[in-house]
């Protein structure tokens, strides 16, 4: 049987290349899409109004629109994770529900916080609706994340529930340590790894583990996905801080040097921070200055170049690029730990491949 050459330049089996992630994505939107309708249902006006702006099926004039919330891959992992313990897809839809959910009470929040004004193309909550419907929206959407579970009444959904929120709790622990690095002159390659998989590997590995909890998996079975999730989530998260330097606006919806003009302190910028030399010492030198300049909101798109092109001199965005890369083949590796269906192993490896090669 002929292989192929993964990410890592490991063979990989033909199932694993040739899984239709499209499809996959897609299936979990169709599975979670009616269920997740009905939870932003349940919110009092304005606030359902507001939600589904957010999801994009309103614009902002209230019209139906055509959005789609996003990728979908963590209601996917989610629907995976319950295949992966045996049980239907179905079972794993209130957790990928619960998920999202949660998600989007982080994205809610995060662009009030970061100023960010753009969203998938598209003005942000808080442009358009205001701060305080951005804030109550999200509280309401982490509320009905675990009633969504809650409801289902059995020892199952406890379970996913305590999962749930602590990697919730996790996720704003990121959050908050990410606001507070913006305003630090250096922070550690260490202190950002674990920034990072609080804010964004944690519910990762929530989804990937809460279908199997509530498909009835016991608790080394869910604990070993949950390990495949973080340090997907981590994977995940290096690649899009690639893209928060260098993406294309036309394919990420923010600006071009989105992370730079929030003063990140993101994996490429640490990293170069930390490599030493002539250009990282530049860059440190122009970081310090931009701290304290009251003309940053007004600097040109030449002056944010000037410091991607630092970053990148000083082996940021390649040492990122080898990290996402190296985050990922811990996380396929994890899966060996784990008995599932082939072609559930299968889908695994190839969403991680997705997070890890996708370009916007």
């Amino acid at each position: 049987m002929s292989t192929v050459t993964g990410t890592r330049g490991e063979p990989v089996t033909p199932a694993a290349d040739t899984v239709d992630i499209v499809a996959l994505l897609e299936r979990g939107r169709t599975l979670s899409s009616p269920v997740l309708r009905a939870a932003v249902d349940r919110l009092a006006p304005p606030m359902d109004t507001v939600a589904a702006y957010h999801f994009g099926w309103i614009d902002a004039e209230g019209r139906p629109a055509d959005g789609d919330g996003g990728k979908a891959v963590r209601p996917a992992l989610a629907l995976l994770s319950a295949e992966a313990a045996g049980a239907a897809a179905e079972a794993g839809i209130p957790g990928a529900v619960a998920v999202e959910l949660v998600h989007n009470f982080s994205l809610l929040h995060d662009d009030l916080m970061d100023g960010d004004e753009q969203r998938r193309h598209r003005d942000t909550v808080w442009k358009v609706h205001g701060p305080a419907q951005a804030i109550l929206v999200g509280d309401a959407l982490f509320a009905l994340a675990n009633e969504i579970l809650l409801e289902l009444g059995t020892v199952e959904a406890g379970r996913a529930t305590r999962r749930l929120t602590t990697a919730t709790r996790k996720l704003i622990d990121g959050q908050a340590q990410d606001i507070s690095y913006e305003h630090r002159e250096r922070v550690t390659v260490e202190e950002c790894l674990e920034m990072e998989g609080n804010k964004t590997g944690a519910l990762l590995a929530c989804a990937v583990s809460i279908g199997a909890v509530l498909g009835g998996a016991d608790d080394r079975t869910a604990d070993t996905l949950e390990a495949y999730g973080y340090h997907l989530g981590l994977a995940f998260q290096a690649v899009d801080d690639l893209l928060g330097i260098w993406g294309d606006p036309e394919a990420t919806g923010k600006q071009t040097w989105s992370d730079l003009r929030q003063r990140k302190k993101s994996l490429p910028v640490v990293a170069a921070l930390a490599a030493g030399g002539p250009a990282s010492e530049r860059l440190g030198e122009l970081l310090a200055a931009d701290a304290k300049s009251s003309d940053f909101e007004t600097f040109s798109e030449e002056e944010f170049a000037a410091r991607a092109a630092l970053i990148e001199e000083a082996g940021g965005r390649e040492w990122t690029s080898q990290e996402a890369r190296r985050q990922h083949a811990i996380a396929i590796d994890t899966l060996s730990g784990v008995e599932m269906p082939e072609r559930v192993r299968a889908q695994l490896i190839a969403l991680a491949d997705f997070v890890v090669v996708r370009k916007r």
